[in-house]
């Protein structure tokens, strides 16, 4: 049996965001996001101990019970949230700041072998999508959201919205950089607006030759 506390912060921005919760009998007993974070901030401070093994221990129990991976030596601020837990993997050495919430099947992992900093620090208010991937020891800034299924490889400043695979910024600072809002069933296709492009501009071409064709004959 592990030994763990619920933070009431954690618990408030769990009942906050997740409308399924019935009551808060109900997140603490069955919540997988909540129960992922609550043992993760046991087994981050007995890391900081020095008590690695058994901080390690809670980390695999954890892991086992709620589908959800985070290494007891990540720091992760206040009110962090995780809706359903499956899936979601944070590296050793990532950084999360305040009021972030993570989605099903989030990685936040490492692009190197090497023992230092390789995984990503994100932000304040920052809201990642379902199945998307932020690699590296990269910075993800303030208030900024990443599209389900977007693989950021790169820093992002803050106030933008990232989508795609690799990630690229479609909204900066409340303005769109693109024609396309941050729908998770509806991201952007770069290939495809490229293709797009070239057959326009295919067809402008077609329609000239044609016109001096005409004009030869």
């Amino acid at each position: 049996m592990i030994d763990y506390e619920i933070d009431p912060d954690d618990l408030a921005v769990a009942m906050e965001k997740d409308p399924a919760i019935v009551d808060e009998n109900d997140a603490r007993r069955f919540h997988t996001g909540l129960q992922a974070v609550s043992m993760y901030r046991k087994s981050h401070e007995l890391w900081l101990e020095g008590r690695k093994e058994e901080a390690r221990e809670i980390n695999f129990i954890a892991h086992q019970l709620t589908g959800c991976d985070i290494h007891p030596g990540a720091t992760i601020g206040k009110r962090f949230f995780i809706d359903h837990a499956t899936g979601v993997v944070i590296g050793e050495t990532t950084i999360i700041g305040t009021d972030v919430s993570l989605y099903q099947g989030v990685t936040l992992g490492g692009v190197s072998f090497n023992k230092g900093k390789r995984h990503p620090t994100i932000g304040n208010h920052v809201v990642v999508g379902c199945n998307a991937s932020i690699l590296g020891n990269i910075t993800i800034g303030n208030n900024v959201r990443v599209g389900a299924g977007s693989v950021v490889l790169i820093d992002v400043p803050d106030d933008c919205t990232v989508v795609g695979v690799p990630g690229r910024i479609v909204r900066k600072a409340g303005l769109k950089t693109c024609d396309s809002d941050l729908m998770h069933n509806q991201l952007p296709d770069p290939i495809r607006d490229r293709l797009a492009a070239m057959e326009e501009e295919i067809a402008s071409l077609r329609s000239q030759l044609a016109a001096v064709e005409k004009k030869l004959e």
